[in-house]
């Protein structure tokens, strides 16, 4: 009995808690939105969708506490998180789970919580969001210019967290559009998720041929790093799916032609991305896969296979609304299936981890996973 307890003060300490948990919440959130937006309206599956959503509510303000207290009981293991290159890039989880929440508030939580209720939580969370995100897409790139040591080799998707973490509340804004008075005040909202929209679109573009190159040029990602090869499907799929909500809203809003443009972005930006998104998807499975047969084990990377194909399913969404395609409506119901899929997983992985103390243990603590060393993995073992 004694020995049994032993794990549960370290998996509860919040010493070695780190910015990348709030992929859970984003991850969590986003089952619910996407499930929402499916094309077949299934018996049951709202309640169902409303209480996950409750969760992702649940757990963000668990980690909001959680990572308060990081800050004030240990702050030199906050500091040490923004001084390391592998760490910094997390803190865009942050400001994507806060309107990923208040999107899914929007969505399926005023079931709960009733509309004025889910307005003034969705509003909040945006605009938290809208803060946060351009803070964090220039602070950690200055971190890594002036104060991160960092190689060309060193590269890898987590990199792109910062500057997706912009496309979040530019997806999630236009929701909030038709809650304001008419006029200037809904035309400012849908231009300025726009902007949010161009600053991640751009900055992301920047940093993707670096990502890419890494991995054509250099020796193939540390095992635990793999699942974050699917990172780069979420800014396809959300820019995807912010296009498609510009088009909704923007008929009576902004003049026209600049509406009926919007609808026509829609189409002729989505359909191309969406189409690099599923050439990435195949790549990236290919990786996986051979890294599963050279032995990775479930670490919290794995939460990297949920947010980012949640945003290809409303990114698929989006373009059946706008093409009233069958070819985009069913592409959306089976990737909603992996989504689940890997959800529940991922969540499985992270309760198990927390209940042995694993997740949460201190660096170098946990026990080491060996795995078969080959010519191109031994010098990108794990450590």
């Amino acid at each position: 009995m004694v020995t049994a307890a032993r794990p549960l003060p370290r998996a509860l300490s919040v010493r070695h808690l780190g910015p990348n948990w709030y992929a859970t919440v984003m991850g969590t959130a986003v089952v619910a939105t996407a499930g929402a937006g499916l094309p077949p309206q299934v018996p049951g599956l709202r309640g169902v969708l409303v209480g996950v959503w409750a969760v992702s509510l649940v757990v963000l303000l668990v980690l909001l506490g959680a990572r308060a207290a990081h800050w004030l009981r240990h702050r030199d293991r906050a500091r040490a998180h923004l001084l390391d290159p592998a760490t910094a890039p997390f803190y865009g989880c942050l400001a994507m789970a806060l309107p990923a929440v208040g999107g899914g508030a929007l969505t399926v939580g005023r079931d709960w919580t009733g509309a004025g209720a889910a307005v003034a939580l969705g509003a909040v969370l945006f605009g938290a969001g809208a803060v946060i995100g351009p803070a964090v897409a220039v602070a950690v790139p200055y971190l890594m210019a002036v104060r991160h040591r960092v190689e060309p080799g060193q590269v890898t998707p987590v990199w792109l967290l910062p500057l997706v973490a912009p496309m979040v509340p530019a997806a999630v804004g236009p929701r909030l559009v038709p809650r304001l008075p008419p006029g200037q005040p809904r035309e400012t909202l849908l231009l300025l998720c726009f902007a949010l929209f161009g600053l991640s679109l751009l900055a992301t573009l920047a940093l993707l041929p670096l990502v890419l190159g890494r991995l054509l040029t250099g020796e193939p990602l540390p095992l635990a790093l793999t699942p974050t090869l699917f990172l780069v499907l979420g800014p396809l799929g959300q820019s995807t799916t912010a296009v498609g909500a510009f088009a909704d809203v923007a008929p009576g809003v902004v003049p026209e032609p600049y509406a009926e443009g919007f609808g026509v972005l829609a189409v002729l930006y989505g359909v191309p991305v969406m189409g690099f998104a599923l050439l990435w998807s195949c790549f990236a499975t290919a990786l996986l896969l051979r890294a599963r047969r050279h032995g990775m084990r479930f670490s919290m990377t794995w939460w990297s296979f949920t947010f980012p194909v949640g945003t290809c399913v409303t990114g698929a969404e989006a373009l059946a609304r706008h093409t009233g395609l069958v070819a985009y409506a069913g592409p959306a119901v089976v990737l909603y299936g992996v989504l689940v899929a890997a959800w529940g997983t991922a969540a499985v992985g992270t309760v198990r981890g927390l209940l042995r103390g694993e997740l949460l243990a201190a660096p170098g603590t946990a026990p080491a996973v060996p795995r078969p060393a080959t010519a191109r993995t031994t010098s990108g073992a794990v450590r």
